[in-house]
C-alpha cells in the first residue's frame, strides 16, 4: 500500500469495504480462523518518573510523596498471582526514574528468574526506560540490552511510541525519547535477537499524515529486521490528563476501526495485530476481529496506567473466549510471542 492509497483508504466513507479489505490480509496471515488472547499481568515497578508527558496521570515527581518502588517481595506476590491465574507473563514497565541503574534491573531480572525460572515470561522495559537506564548508566544501548537479557530479560514492549514524528512528540511527551531513539532501540535489540512489539497512541491531535509517518517507521523497520511479533494501535484515553484540556474529542469507534483496518493493511509485513478492548469497550474490540486484527490482548490482570486515565473497562478469560466465538473465530491462548500451543 503506497501512502496515496492509505490516505483514501482512510478517508472513504466505506467502513464495511475498509474492514472487508482488512479481513482479506488477515486472512493470508491466519487462515486457521483462530484469535488469539493471553493472560499476563501489567507490573509498574515504579511511578518514579522525570519526564510529566502531558497525556499521562500515572507519573509521580522524583521525591514525590505518592511516589513508589514495589519491593521484589511484592512483585513476587503478583507473579505467583498471575502463574495461579493460568498465566504466562508480565509485562513490567515504570517511570523513567533518575537513579536506577543497569544493576538494578539486572538483579530484578535475576531474581524473578531465579525464582521462577520458565514459568514465567519477562516482558520488560519499554524504549524510553532502556534509554534512561543507559544514560543515567553510562553505557551504551547495545549494553544494555545485551546485560538485561543476559540477566533474564526476553522481550521488549512497544511501549512509549506514541506517535513515531517528532512535531507530535514535542508536542505530547517533549522530554520523551525522539522517534530515531525509540527506533534505534528497537533495531538494537532485534539485533541482539530480543523480539519486541510496536504500539501507536492516536487521538492526541495528530494528523492523519503524522500516523501515516508511523506507519512507515513500523514497515521500515521491520522490513529490515523481522523483530517485531505485532502491532497494537489503541485511542488515547485523555478524561483527567494535561493533554485532554486541548484534545476536545476522543477517537470514535469507527475512526479505531479504520486505523485498525490501515494497520492490518499498510503493515503487510507483521504477523499480528492487536485490536483492543481496554479504552474502546469489548464490543468495538469484537468487531475489530472483523477489521484485520487476529488478537485481543490480554484479561490484563493488573492495570494502573490507561485505568489512571479514565479507562475501566473488565475482562475475564472467559469474557475474551466468548467475544472471540460469537465473532466466528476460534478462541486460543496464546504466550508472549503469539505461540497459540494452549488447549482450547
Amino acid at each position: 500500500m503506497t501512502r496515496e492509497q492509505a490516505l483514501d483508504f482512510f478517508n472513504s466513507d466505506d467502513l464495511i469495504a475498509l474492514g472487508m479489505q482488512a479481513d482479506a490480509v488477515r486472512k493470508k496471515w491466519h487462515p486457521e480462523n483462530v484469535a488469539s488472547y493471553i493472560i499476563d499481568r501489567n507490573i509498574n515497578y515504579t511511578n518514579f518518573c522525570t519526564e510529566y508527558c502531558t497525556f499521562c496521570n500515572f507519573y509521580r515527581p522524583m521525591n514525590s510523596p505518592e511516589g513508589y518502588i514495589l519491593s521484589k517481595e511484592t512483585i513476587y506476590q503478583k507473579i505467583q498471582e498471575t502463574i495461579d491465574l493460568g498465566g504466562t507473563g508480565v509485562l513490567m514497565q515504570g517511570g523513567l526514574h533518575s537513579e536506577l541503574k543497569i544493576e538494578w534491573y539486572e538483579d530484578l531480572c535475576r531474581a524473578i528468574k531465579d525464582k521462577f525460572g520458565d514459568r514465567i515470561w519477562l516482558h520488560f522495559l519499554s524504549a524510553p526506560e532502556i534509554l534512561n537506564i543507559a544514560t543515567i548508566s553510562g553505557i551504551t544501548i547495545y549494553d544494555t540490552i545485551a546485560r538485561l537479557r543476559d540477566a533474564g530479560l526476553q522481550s521488549i514492549p512497544g511501549a512509549g511510541a506514541e506517535i513515531l514524528d517528532d512535531e507530535v512528540r514535542h508536542r505530547i511527551a517533549r522530554l520523551k525519547c525522539n522517534t530515531e531513539e525509540w527506533i534505534d532501540v528497537h533495531r538494537t535489540a532485534h539485533k541482539l535477537g530480543v523480539r519486541t512489539t510496536a504500539t501507536m497512541m492516536f487521538g492526541t491531535g495528530e494528523t492523519i499524515e503524522h500516523r501515516l509517518n508511523h506507519l512507515e517507521e513500523i514497515r521500515r523497520l521491520q522490513n529490515e529486521t523481522g523483530g517485531f511479533t505485532a502491532f497494537i494501535p489503541w485511542a488515547f484515553q485523555r478524561e483527567g490528563t494535561s493533554l485532554g484540556r486541548f484534545v476536545k474529542e476522543e477517537a470514535t469507534a469507527v475512526e479505531f476501526l479504520k486505523m485498525l483496518a490501515l494497520s492490518r493493511v499498510y503493515l503487510d509485513n507483521v504477523c499480528n495485530i492487536q485490536t483492543s478492548w481496554v479504552t474502546p469497550g469489548l464490543k468495538i474490540c469484537q468487531m475489530g476481529l472483523r477489521f484485520g486484527g487476529n488478537d485481543v490482548g490480554s484479561i490484563m490482570i493488573e492495570e494502573n496506567v490507561v485505568s489512571q486515565a479514565g479507562a475501566h473497562f473488565q475482562a475475564s478469560e472467559e469474557d475474551l473466549r466468548r467475544l472471540i466465538r460469537d465473532a466466528g473465530f476460534v478462541p486460543k491462548q496464546r504466550d508472549t510471542l503469539y505461540r497459540t500451543y494452549y488447549l482450547n
